[in-house]
């Protein structure tokens, strides 16, 4: 018996899920994917078997290849292939407005396209991350109403949520933990045992409202612990101190696990899942929380790469340079180290920040392809990107800038100033060649 399954949205969730499920016996998978100026171009790359990542993706490239070949799985933007589907998966981006308010106008469409084409007995479930609710109140009503189905007697509806990561796609899909939130026990329990067919850890059941909680609730989590260590940078700037070497102290303790600071917090899910989260608390919650504790988080890692520029902006003054007219060189465009993804990166605002204080800004990025976010091309060669700079300012972590010439580097520079955010080089070092050096949680603003 075949299995058809169509998977909405063909980005960091919906292409390895798609090709893991297309690597199952008896499963027929069509990735679905609108066809736009930005996006359109992936339906043939995909169709060819060949991944849109430029990133390094363990696993990936070979995998779609071989479902391709096999005819296990294709792209298309024809919206009516859902009328044969037997399982839907939506995996469309949520992103939130500049006053923190969820924008579901991709949710809200493929929630009517499948509702006015849905058969009866089909699993629909939400990949996507939306804010508590959103499952029920949004997507539910919408499909039923274009449908004049019901959830819980006509198709079944399910929450579960990615632990996807850049750089980790394939080993995370299959390696950790699922949750899976049922409108239904029913719903629930088909969609867990689709899951454990390409997921190699434990698949848990639970209803969608948990499930949904349980996903902002994790990522708040890991982002008030980044915002804990960035605010401990700061404070360690200003004292003086090392904060990396006091870093290694606290964690010495079991019972401590201190995160490590740097220039900001990028991706799909940190920077607004926490939004999401008490959005939902305040549109369906039955009593009044602030939740102040993850807005404050929030505010700390937003402020990371303006603190960049304060580093960028003390270090030049050293040198006797204003950063109005300077040329400062970002290193660093996606959010995540040996990745593509430039989504919510902090490079975007140390940029903006930048060129509002009068600087040129420069871009180099070793796999970034193209900046859709502003005016600026992307440098290829990191030479060509430093000549004639004023400073290096180091945003991601990419394993192309562990080990530079400065030797080379300085010679080719107009200023020898290099701020990093991200711990990546020793200070001794940069001062050997004459650089001066910043970094955060390391060397601060000196007074």
């Amino acid at each position: 018996m075949v299995t058809r399954i169509t998977v909405i949205g063909m980005g960091y969730v919906g292409i390895p899920c798609a090709a893991l499920l297309a690597d199952v016996p008896g499963f027929l998978v069509t990735g679905l994917q609108r066809r736009s100026k930005r996006s359109g171009w992936k339906i043939e790359h995909l169709n060819a078997g060949k991944s849109p990542f430029e990133g390094d993706e363990p696993g990936l490239d070979e995998l779609i290849a071989k479902v391709v070949a096999k005819g296990s799985f294709k792209v298309t933007d024809d919206v009516d292939v859902l009328k044969d589907s037997d399982v839907i998966l939506i995996d469309v981006q949520t992103p939130t407005d500049e006053n923190h308010v969820p924008q579901y106008d991709s949710l809200r469409e493929v929630s009517k396209q499948i509702g006015e084409r849905i058969k009866k007995g089909t699993l629909v479930v939400v990949e996507s991350t939306v804010a508590p609710g959103t499952t029920q109140n949004v997507v539910q009503k919408i499909i039923e109403e274009k449908s004049g189905l019901k959830s819980d007697e006509d198709f079944d509806l399910a929450f579960a949520y990615e632990r996807v990561m850049p750089g980790k796609l394939i080993r995370n899909i299959v390696h950790l933990p699922r949750i899976v939130g049922g409108n239904t026990p029913q719903s629930a329990k088909r969609a867990v045992d689709m899951y454990s067919k390409i997921v190699k850890a434990p698949v848990h059941q639970t209803d969608v409202l948990t499930a949904e909680v349980s996903k902002t609730i994790e990522n708040a989590y890991r982002d008030v612990n980044i915002a804990f260590a960035n605010e401990m940078a700061l404070v360690c700037e200003s004292l003086g101190v090392n904060t990396y070497e006091v870093i290694e102290f606290v964690n010495e303790l079991d019972s401590r696990n201190m995160h490590i600071p740097g220039a900001g917090v990028g991706g799909h899910c940190l920077p607004k899942d926490t939004w999401l989260l008490r959005h939902g608390l305040n549109e369906y919650g039955s009593q009044k929380v602030e939740a102040k504790f993850i807005s404050l988080a929030r505010e700390i890692n937003n402020y990371m790469p303006v603190h960049m520029t304060h580093l960028i902006e003390d270090a030049l003054e050293k040198k006797g340079v204003k950063i109005q007219g300077a040329t400062v060189t970002v290193l660093g465009i996606a959010y995540l180290e040996n990745a593509d993804d430039t989504r919510n990166t902090p490079a975007l605002v140390l940029i903006n920040t930048l060129e509002e204080k009068g600087a040129k800004v420069v871009l180099h990025d070793p796999y970034v392809q193209k900046w859709d976010l502003g005016p600026h091309e992307i440098e290829r060669d990191i030479y060509t990107a430093a000549k004639d700079s004023d400073c290096l300012a180091l945003v991601t972590r990419h394993r192309d800038y562990i080990d530079l010439n400065f030797s080379k580097l300085g010679e080719i520079m107009r200023t020898r100033t290099l701020v990093d955010g991200r711990n990546v080089y020793e200070e001794d070092k940069l001062v050997a060649h004459d650089f001066e050096y910043r970094a955060v949680g390391k060397v601060g603003l000196k007074g």
